[in-house]
């Protein structure tokens, strides 16, 4: 089963130890919940940390990444509620990507995805497709315990919608980053498929200059409707 939908907001974030079980009940019995039933999502899974940072990833799919930009969702960021202005007024570290789904080789639903983070060269855009494309996620998905995964790039003008609202207190991103999710029945093979298949050597030729992140995740609540 592919994706539901072309676009995705993604979220890491991380909360003193002291606040993360406030955190994980808002997610679990609200936020998720409010998130899904909104018009044009669909699916939203959250994770937790089983190699890397944040701590905490969550996954929204939605029809198309414009959805993520309509007034009614900005609307939204900007009158939250009780509960979600006090949990997020505790992040320590918060980063949201609103991707454009370029490549979907999605299979099923996997406990556990590995996330690759990557800023390459707007001018290598088409190639660094066609790698991932025909070359590094089908021998990535091929590994065992790997069941699938997808790419996307983050959308700025859409990244950059709740600034132009003043909805959000966000950084402003200047580059377009670029995500890798690969999701299996484990996170060690997972992990050890995305170290393997986006090395910097091999994300050079694309414009990459900087290491990758990579994290690895395990599930912990999904909704879908």
């Amino acid at each position: 089963m592919p994706l539901h939908g072309k676009g995705m907001l993604i979220v890491l974030c991380e909360v003193k130890p002291r606040d993360e079980r406030d955190l994980n009940e808002w997610y679990n019995r609200e936020h998720i919940d409010e998130r899904v039933n909104l018009p044009g999502f669909h699916r939203a899974r959250r994770y937790v940390a089983v190699r890397g940072n944040p701590k905490y990833l969550a996954t929204y799919e939605c029809d198309t990444v414009d959805d993520l930009a309509t007034k009614g969702y900005l609307h939204l960021l900007a009158n939250q509620t009780e509960w979600s202005r006090s949990v997020m007024a505790r992040f320590t570290k918060f980063t949201r990507l609103t991707l454009r789904i370029q490549a979907d080789r999605t299979h099923g639903v996997g406990g556990a995805v590995a996330v690759v983070r990557f800023t390459p060269d707007p001018r290598a855009r088409k190639s660094l497709l066609a790698w991932l494309t025909d070359t590094a996620l089908p021998r990535a998905i091929a590994r065992p315990g790997v069941v699938g995964g997808f790419a996307g790039e983050n959308d700025l003008d859409v990244a950059h919608a709740p600034l132009a609202e003043k909805s959000m207190d966000l950084p402003r991103a200047d580059e377009a980053e670029w995500a890798v999710v690969l999701e299996g029945s484990d996170a060690g093979a997972v992990g050890a498929a995305a170290r393997a298949a986006f090395t910097l050597p091999k994300l050079k030729p694309y414009g990459v200059i900087a290491a990758p992140t990579v994290g690895t995740y395990r599930l912990l609540f999904g909704n879908q409707r």
